[in-house]
């Protein structure tokens, strides 16, 4: 563990006074932790071991079938209709069917490994250039932003309508009729959130323009990708070996999905360590006034880099594990209790599990990464600390109100969708039996490349409210007419809510029983 000084602490060296005044005690410059040491070690080993233990099943199904069919005789143990082993102790494979002729030591192409690794070969090419792509359009100029809005909002559903009609034509209908329900749930999500998206797009912007006067930081997304890259090429030799092997009541698909939640895990670890990154270095410029500030510590990102690959890795990994689920379960759940109107008892069950989605949000969230990326505190307490300081400034109100995490979101799915069906459909032509399996699996990993890379400007979405919230002038300082606007949405999101808790209040009082006056 490194025990140099944090660089973020070097703002009080500089001599100059603050021009705004002083942030709250937990994140004053001056104040932050010279030493940080590690938090979540627990989890941190979980990881670690799990990457070894997956590492080693994927290494293995792959080798399995390699060239050479059932290299490792593990077929006897998974295709339970095979010939019972023979006086001698060797097992005996399972007959050929009568179209199939297969050699003692040779199989036919369509049961090797390496039959199905061209397919996710291809899917890790598109996905790669997917993400590059998404990254160059948002942060190469000061109004991607706009573009990666109306790309998401307005692309993703007619993709999901045209997946589902391909779907139908190659007979699967239950992934048919999934992508139709997908595509219309979507679509009803953008008519209820359609008033937001003028504050969403104004955030985005904000956002794109920041990562874009940081350029270093796409650097390390494309980094990350790389890394990820490498990961999957493991990954999807284990599965294509596993794709090729013949285990009866969709054993396949259990293995494939054990295989796929690992998979996620790993992607999400890294794409929040590029969060904690990001954060960091956003955090500096904000907190200094400037990336050419004097008061700017040397290096600030490979010391974010530092920060989150040792001692803040254990709260990435523990993070990573629950926080996409929560956040996008409270999205779906916060849409819905909108749009019920006089319904009591539907209005009482939506509250009862919103209320605890809301429990679970305050130590499950994704602002918890900019505290880690600032304090170095553990994954818990950072989520808590960032919660608590919304709830007390009333700045939840306006993160409620903002829908940049599900547009960023929308273009992760769509960027998943394109990569899955462009190998889904080859795969129909050539193994039209695999192609669910293979388009579902190279979705994830569509998905997966993609979010790395959008990943960025949530980064500066997250860092920006944060900042807002410890000290709206580090956000007028910045930029003076986005401190304004930002300042109008959140007086008027709050007065919302005023108005609406008046509402209710008087609503549930005209039911109570009139009593006679003593």
């Amino acid at each position: 563990m490194s025990s140099s000084s944090s660089s973020f602490s070097s703002c009080a060296e500089s001599g100059n006074p603050s021009p705004h005044p002083a942030a709250p005690a937990g994140v004053r410059p001056g104040a932050w932790p010279a030493r940080r040491r590690c938090h979540d070690v627990f989890w941190l080993v979980v990881f670690l071991l799990h990457l070894l233990l997956f590492g080693g099943a994927l290494a293995l199904s792959g080798l399995n079938r390699f060239h050479i069919a059932d290299r490792f005789n593990i077929d006897p143990f998974t295709n339970h209709t095979a010939a019972p082993p023979s006086a001698g102790g060797a097992p005996q494979p399972a007959p050929p069917g009568p179209d199939v002729q297969v050699s003692k030591y040779k199989a036919l192409p369509s049961e090797l490994t390496e039959t199905y690794w061209k397919y996710y070969g291809a899917a890790g090419a598109v996905g790669t250039l997917l993400a590059w792509a998404w990254l160059a359009a948002a942060a190469g100029k000061r109004d991607g932003g706009r573009v990666v809005m109306r790309a998401a909002v307005h692309s993703l559903t007619a993709y999901l309508a045209v997946v589902s009609v391909l779907c139908f034509w190659g007979k699967h209908f239950f992934w048919g009729v999934a992508l139709a329900v997908g595509a219309a749930l979507h679509f009803l999500y953008v008519m209820s959130v359609i008033d937001r998206f003028p504050f969403t797009m104004l955030v985005l912007q904000k956002a794109v323009r920041m990562v874009w006067e940081l350029p270093k930081v796409t650097r390390v997304a494309y980094a990350f990708v790389l890394v990820m890259l490498c990961w999957m090429a493991l990954w999807s030799f284990g599965v294509s070996g596993i794709v090729a092997m013949h285990i009866p009541n969709r054993g396949q698909w259990w293995l494939v999905l054990a295989l796929s939640v690992s998979l996620f895990w790993t992607g999400a670890v890294l794409s929040n360590t590029v969060h904690v990154i990001v954060s960091g270095m956003v955090f500096l410029v904000l907190i200094h006034g400037g990336q050419a500030a004097a008061s700017m510590p040397p290096k600030p990102l490979l010391k974010s880099l530092q920060y989150a690959v040792t001692t803040s890795f254990g709260s990435i990994c523990y993070g990573s594990l629950f926080t996409a689920a929560i956040r996008t379960l409270r999205w779906e759940i916060r849409g819905i209790r909108s749009k019920i109107g006089n319904n009591e008892c539907l209005l009482c069950c939506v509250d009862f599990f919103f209320h605890i989605v809301e429990t679970l949000v305050r130590f499950f969230n994704k602002y918890a990464y900019v505290q880690i990326a600032v304090n170095g505190h553990s994954f818990n307490r950072s989520a808590r600390d960032a919660w608590e300081l919304f709830q007390s400034t009333g700045i939840e109100a306006l993160i409620a109100y903002d829908c940049s995490g599900a547009v960023l979101l929308m273009s992760t799915i769509l960027g998943g969708l394109i990569t899955g069906t462009c190998t889904g459909v080859w795969a129909y032509f050539t193994q039209s039996d695999k192609a669910i399996i293979v388009g579902s699996t190279s979705m994830l990993m569509g998905m997966i490349l993609v979010g790395l890379t959008v990943v960025v400007v949530e980064s500066a979405v997250t860092s920006i409210y944060i900042c807002y919230a410890e000290d709206p002038l580090l956000i007028q300082r910045w930029d003076p007419e986005f401190f304004e606007q930002m300042s109008e949405a959140l007086h008027q999101r709050l007065q919302y809510r005023s108005s609406r808790a008046r509402q209710i209040l008087n609503g549930r009082l005209d039911h109570l029983p009139s009593t006679s006056s003593i």
